[in-house]
């Protein structure tokens, strides 16, 4: 049952001023024990190492997702009009909780349980737990509506296209926010315009003639923000180590290591097997920490140096990866110098476009509502952008190893 609270409660927001609330399923899934543990992950992942204040959190991102959300169901007429209350409801939903299955540093831990994200939420979400609880009490059927938004399975493709799309809330907050607590200025764009500007057509979430420049905004401040400050060298390097660490604690649980003894909470990261709901919800930053620390004192030279080195910002250095043979004369000047190349030799690689529409798959197009009534992919209707999408793709790779290596 669908009941509102006696006064809308409002959060303060340093992007959207203020968080506005009045049902009672979101506040009490805000209040709940998964979405609070996101206040201990951070949104940002290993950007901290690079913007000292990039300290926000996953949970103040998925409140501003959320607001947005709102917004839209409220404000946008086509939304208001178009959807059924227990779609908004949904839709709203489906913000707030999106992401609930981060790990520790956000997306770097992906790379340690090799599962994505969304998979987790999911589970959370259809699993017990206080979020799926508080979803039932509301209606039964509430937990399966709003993971199907996430994992793009509604009935309705527009929720989807709002929370995960190219014009979508998720988008809209992270690149406003980020920027704010990077203090940088690569990431603004004119959320107002676009949010005055957005329409729905054909079951497509479309953005009208006169607002595309502001989208077109939004996609370069994406790019920039990707190469200026998700893509850095620094925090690249403070993830590839993080995952060169538990690719140590594997090997040594493999080996029944005693030290890992100390830290139940890590080994069912430390296995192939599927990591259950009780156990992630343990798993975040401060668990991470306190392990690194006690990790510092094993016997494991390896798990203790680079447990040290990310406690203490003792990061790897970087170089381009441009010539053949490279990789191996490090690999030996290494093996040369005492490093196992196996965890002091790590590379990454990153590619992006600003935007790259994908026939058939409509959430990665973004759509144009022309004045004579037409709908224009974005990249057919803005010269910006297609100037972008017939561009070369950008890609960096990149090798670290400690500084401490003696180069010949």
């Amino acid at each position: 049952m669908l009941e509102t609270m006696n006064e809308v409660k409002v959060l303060r927001d340093p992007i959207h001023g203020y968080i506005h609330v009045r049902l009672n399923v979101v506040w009490e899934c805000i209040n709940s024990a998964p979405m609070q543990r996101l206040k201990r992950i951070r949104q940002l992942g290993g950007a901290f190492q690079v913007y000292h204040t990039a300290e926000h959190s996953r949970f103040s991102h998925s409140l501003g997702v959320y607001e947005i959300t709102r917004r839209m169901v409220e404000e946008i007429q086509d939304l208001r009009q178009g959807l059924s209350e227990e779609e908004k409801v949904t839709v709203m939903l489906a913000g707030l909780l999106h992401d609930l299955g981060h790990g520790p540093f956000s997306h770097a831990f992906e790379s340690v349980t090799m599962t994505h994200h969304e998979q987790m939420t999911r589970r959370i979400i259809l699993e017990p737990s206080e979020v799926h609880d508080a979803l039932v009490r509301c209606d039964p059927s509430l937990p399966e509506k709003v993971a199907s938004v996430i994992d793009h399975t509604h009935p309705n493709p527009v929720l989807s296209q709002m929370i995960s799309g190219q014009l979508d809330a998720d988008r809209m907050d992270y690149l406003l926010r980020d920027a704010y607590f990077t203090g940088t200025k690569y990431g603004e764009f004119d959320l107002e315009r676009i949010l005055r500007t957005l329409r729905v057509r054909q079951g497509k979430l479309v953005v009208k003639e006169s607002g595309m420049h502001s989208v077109e905004d939004y996609i370069m401040a994406r790019y920039h923000m990707y190469w200026q400050v998700y893509f850095h060298p620094v925090s690249r390097s403070f993830e590839a180590m993080l995952t060169s660490l538990f690719c140590r604690l594997k090997q040594m649980a493999r080996q029944d290591h005693p030290d890992l003894k100390r830290l139940p909470f890590l080994i069912p990261f430390l296995s192939d097997g599927p990591v259950s709901v009780q156990d992630h919800f343990l798993m975040d930053e401060p668990a991470c920490n306190y392990g690194f620390n006690c990790l510092r004192m094993s016997e494991d030279p390896i798990a203790s140096d680079l447990a040290g080195r990310l406690l203490d910002r003792r990061l790897f250095q970087d170089e381009a990866l441009s010539e053949k043979g490279q990789r191996e004369r490090l690999r030996c000047l290494l093996m040369e110098q005492g490093w196992d190349p196996e965890y002091y030799l790590l590379s990454d690689e990153v590619r992006q476009r600003p935007y790259q529409p994908y026939q058939g798959m409509e959430n990665s197009m973004a759509w144009v509502l022309m004045e004579t009534g037409e709908i224009r992919e974005l990249s057919q209707a803005s010269e910006i952008v297609e100037a972008l999408v017939q561009g070369q793709s950008r890609n960096d790779q990149r090798l670290y190893y400690p500084r401490q290596l003696q180069r010949y």
